[in-house]
């Protein structure tokens, strides 16, 4: 508990223990309760409507004189501490500030993060657990509170505004991400940002669909649509579960499917279906032909286990399913492959009976 705190909470408990002391010493002299709190109140405060009832005997004109310097000297004490409290929380932020000010002049190559919202904060959190230095740009006081008691460096201010993102050392910066909910105002602070570091990587969030050519040609290098993302995330955890829970099992990162398809390449999960011309055959009878445009990298048995790293003699049956790396065009060559009830080759890939 700091000085200040204590002085407050001293001042407080020695005043009110000065009022019940009033109020006792008056009741014992046959005052009412009322009358007794009603002398008190005046008493202390200095207001001067006169004594309820005459103060004749020198044990109460000496009752009113303590009353008096105790009761002031109880709230002069409180107030200061009240005082101090604020100066020194003030003072402390401002030092705080000036020092994290400092900092951010001295960064160079670091993230400038503009917005302090539910995805500001999921970001800075995975950046900090990255240890890769970043500045929070937001309008919102008591967002940058929270920031700044998290330990990250802040500045606030509009970062649709050349100072604002000067501040947070744009012209030094590697990448910018705004990630406001607004898509008008990410298209403004891309703009802005973009006039002011042209050679900036800039990551920008888009809610509606439309605006990511919006952004794009305002001078964004990639947009991010977590509505989308969201959308693409449920359907496969309903179409394809087997992959997601590999993924899940192997704790690779959750973003995965999207660099993949950021390089041609998809995860995907194949049944085997009964009269299927794999049911009941071993991952050997799949003839690649030298096409090796996927990968087989795990089997999802019927029962719900997976088979990870299969060796060619692994057999397969109905219910069965192949997890299957290729590229996009080649996954559905191979679905097509063996979904069919009879042998054949197709495009130079042969299923051997």
């Amino acid at each position: 508990m700091s000085t200040a705190l204590k002085r407050v909470i001293g001042g407080i408990t020695f005043f009110l223990l000065t009022c019940l002391f009033g109020r006792f010493a008056y009741a014992s002299a046959g005052w009412s309760w009322m009358d007794a709190f009603y002398m008190v109140v005046i008493t202390i405060f200095g207001v001067g409507y006169g004594e309820v009832n005459p103060i004749q005997t020198s044990g109460l004109r000496v009752v009113t004189i303590l009353l008096i310097v105790l009761g002031y000297g109880a709230a002069a004490f409180t107030v200061g501490g009240f005082v101090q409290m604020l100066m020194e929380g003030e003072l402390n932020r401002a030092l705080n500030r000036r020092r994290m000010t400092k900092g951010i002049g001295e960064l160079k190559d670091h993230i400038i993060l503009c917005g302090f919202g539910r995805a500001g904060r999921i970001l800075a959190k995975e950046l900090h657990t990255a240890k890769t230095q970043f500045v929070v740009v937001d309008v919102d006081s008591a967002k940058l509170n929270e920031a700044e008691q998290e330990g990250f460096l802040i500045v606030e201010g509009n970062a649709t505004e050349d100072d604002t993102l000067e501040q947070a050392g744009i012209r030094r910066a590697r990448v910018l991400a705004s990630v406001l909910p607004d898509d008008a105002m990410n298209v403004f602070i891309t703009l802005t940002a973009r006039g002011l570091n042209p050679r900036m990587e800039i990551i920008s969030r888009a809610e509606n669909p439309s605006t990511e050519m919006k952004l794009i040609r305002s001078g964004a290098t990639r947009v991010v649509m977590p509505a989308v993302i969201g959308g693409m995330k449920m359907a496969q955890l309903i179409v394809r579960p087997s992959t997601e829970q590999l993924l899940k099992d192997f704790n690779l990162n959750a973003t995965l499917q999207d660099e993949l398809r950021m390089m041609g390449l998809h995860l995907d999960e194949l049944p085997i279906s009964s009269g299927s011309a794999l049911d009941g055959k071993t991952l050997s009878n799949i003839d690649m032909g030298g096409n090796v445009g996927f990968l087989i990298i795990a089997v999802r048995r019927a029962n719900g286990t997976v088979v990870v790293d299969p060796p060619a003699d692994c057999k397969i049956a109905a219910g069965d399913g192949l997890i299957v790396l290729g590229h996009g065009t080649n996954i559905p060559d191979l679905a097509k492959l063996y979904t069919e009830k009879r042998n054949f080759t197709y495009r130079g890939a042969k299923l051997k009976a």
